[in-house]
């Protein structure tokens, strides 16, 4: 099946969501099209954060059904094939109705239906991988892709014939230039102190959350505390010090400039936005149990590179947090040393060079 209608020859529809870290890099990537005089489509489904994350871009959003790919056995495997289904055929309307050249795919659930609605349509897709280890979503596309690119150079594809790009992460333009100054007097921070900067991603992190309200009293002592803890995580705690926080949006930038050292999960894209900005970061992946090991396997390679240091989640308690902030300061030399060059800034240019060369 063709779509054999003439196309609108700068149109582009992006897909991703389920959470940021599928959303927030393709920003970039659509202000640059948008900034070339491309029309911009993202699809991504209504219950996640996709619409709220696109902001005032001038980008046309539309939801689809999608299904969660789970690798274990559920109930809700059944009734998900059925919602993947349906997913599809909205994309198939919906591709008909926006005719674009090209689908750049982001990642996440939602990707699969509309990915394959652009193969049955023959529109060319280019999709991008965050991770070291591709995910269970773009495992699935790939057979339907023609290009496949990464943040990491040691991503492999396996079985993919197609074109391979290492790009890199694109960076956000306000986090690049987020100020210091400005992000101290967000967060109300007015003497010299530290800041230590908690976040466990735009969905949050219990355990993580529950250590650092555990070890308050002792990273109170040595530092400004802002914790990020997720939407509908906060506890309304107060104490001197210390700024709980359940998401930022606005302002992002200017609170990681102020930032002296960021204890985080270890999802690609924050990876790349912390390493971009040459943060000292204590990573504290998800554990194995409750993932397929991506950020695991994300913070060996930063550890491997000498560009974070790691703690298991399974081995995070008080003593071992102190310990770990307190050595993080001591190699700084070392590990902004490491940090020189290990983001691309052109990133966002060579998706969009790709883009138009696929679109061709």
């Amino acid at each position: 099946m063709s779509l054999n209608i003439k196309t609108d020859p700068k149109t582009i529809v992006i897909v991703g969501g389920g959470s940021a870290g599928h959303v927030l890099p393709a920003l970039p990537v659509a202000q640059r099209l948008i900034e070339r005089q491309w029309q911009v489509h993202f699809v991504g489904t209504h219950s996640g954060l996709e619409e709220k994350l696109l902001g005032d871009l001038a980008i046309t959003f539309h939801g689809v059904a999608a299904g969660k790919l789970r690798r274990y056995f559920s109930w809700q495997n059944f009734t998900d094939v059925l919602r993947i289904v349906l997913g599809v055929v909205q994309s198939v309307f919906l591709l008909r109705r926006i005719r674009p050249n090209v689908i750049f795919s982001k990642g996440g659930f939602v990707s699969f239906p509309l990915v394959f609605a652009g193969w049955l349509l023959r529109i060319p897709v280019l999709a991008h991988e965050s991770d070291l280890t591709p995910g269970l979503a773009n495992r699935l596309v790939m057979p339907f892709v023609s290009t496949l690119c990464s943040s990491f150079a040691d991503t492999q594809f396996a079985g993919f014939k197609g074109r391979v790009v290492n790009t890199g992460t694109p960076i956000r333009d306000d986090l690049l230039l987020g100020d210091a100054e400005s992000g101290k007097r967000y967060l109300g921070v007015s003497d010299d102190r530290d800041i230590l900067l908690v976040t466990g991603g735009s969905l949050g992190a219990e355990k993580l959350n529950a250590m650092i309200r555990q070890a308050l009293p002792e990273l109170c002592a040595s530092y400004f505390v802002v914790h990020v803890c997720g939407p509908g995580k906060a506890e309304g705690l107060e104490q001197e010090g210390y700024l709980e926080l359940e998401y930022v949006d606005a302002g992002w930038g200017d609170i990681l400039a102020a930032a002296n050292i960021v204890v985080s999960r270890a999802g690609a894209n924050a990876l790349f936005e912390l390493w971009a900005l040459k943060k000292l970061t204590l990573l504290v992946p998800l554990s194995g149990a409750a993932s397929r090991g991506d950020q695991l396997a994300n913070a060996e390679y930063a550890r491997r590179q000498g560009l974070s240091e790691v703690v298991a989640e399974e081995d995070l308690d008080t003593q071992q947090l102190l310990a770990s902030l307190e050595n993080l300061r001591a190699q700084e030399v070392g590990y902004r040393q490491a940090l020189n060059g290990i983001a691309n800034l052109k990133a966002s240019e060579m998706l969009v060079a790709e883009l138009e060369a696929v679109a061709k």
